[in-house]
């Protein structure tokens, strides 16, 4: 029995964020799995756990923890090394905003509760709703590849030469891409530092298809 306990699903894009931190600090971790689908994320035992009914949660410190990128702040608040975030507030202020650009801005509308509504309410079919995911990466990853590919602050991953909190946010949006077919062709600072983060285990082991419950 590790001393965390993520509560999460295969395909959860923040689910995923938290296991890539999660790995890169080097942290052992259980898992157990809440399949959206099936709406199990739903359930009373689970909303005890988290009233938003949502995963990830994080059991761990005697606590639990919500939202993605506040779990992987916390963990690097508390556990500093390998750092997720740069020392400087300017570095940190640039790191979080590429990383709400994908977290905060392409995310909320792109995910399977709203998937799921342009079908039920809407009676979007899976060419809309794959137009609609479309869309939405393109409007963020767009500027995203302006910046990435011309601020002197990018290096081999999206800030410097070291993995952190905007190529956390970055991998599984990529991921998730190819199931709506993203041309990436107009993306290469992107896809160039999304291969480089696959190279390490940490990525690789986070990955949905790697996970237990992956179907």
């Amino acid at each position: 029995m590790s001393d965390a306990l993520l509560h999460g699903y295969f395909r959860s894009s923040a689910a995923f964020r938290v296991r890539i931190a999660l790995n890169l600090k080097g942290l052992a971790y259980d898992q157990t799995f809440r399949h959206l689908r099936k709406g199990e994320q739903r359930a009373p035992d689970y909303l005890k756990l988290n009233p938003m009914g949502l995963v990830p949660a994080l059991e761990i410190d005697g606590q639990i923890l919500t939202q993605s990128l506040a779990i992987i702040e916390y963990l690097d608040e508390t556990r500093p090394n390998p750092a997720l975030m740069p020392k400087d507030a300017a570095g940190r202020a640039r790191v979080r905003s590429l990383s709400l650009s994908l977290a905060a801005e392409i995310h909320p509308i792109n995910n399977l509760r709203v998937l799921e509504d342009l079908r039920s309410r809407f009676g979007a079919d899976d060419a809309a709703v794959a137009r609609w995911f479309r869309h939405w990466v393109e409007v963020t990853f767009a500027p995203l590849e302006t910046r990435l590919a011309s601020e002197a602050h990018t290096g081999k991953f999206c800030h410097g030469d070291t993995p952190g909190l905007a190529d956390i946010c970055l991998v599984p949006q990529v991921i998730n891409n190819t199931r709506f077919d993203v041309d990436m062709t107009p993306y290469p600072t992107i896809a160039r530092i999304h291969k480089a983060c696959l190279e390490l285990d940490a990525f690789k082991n986070a990955l949905p298809a790697n996970q237990p419950d992956a179907e």
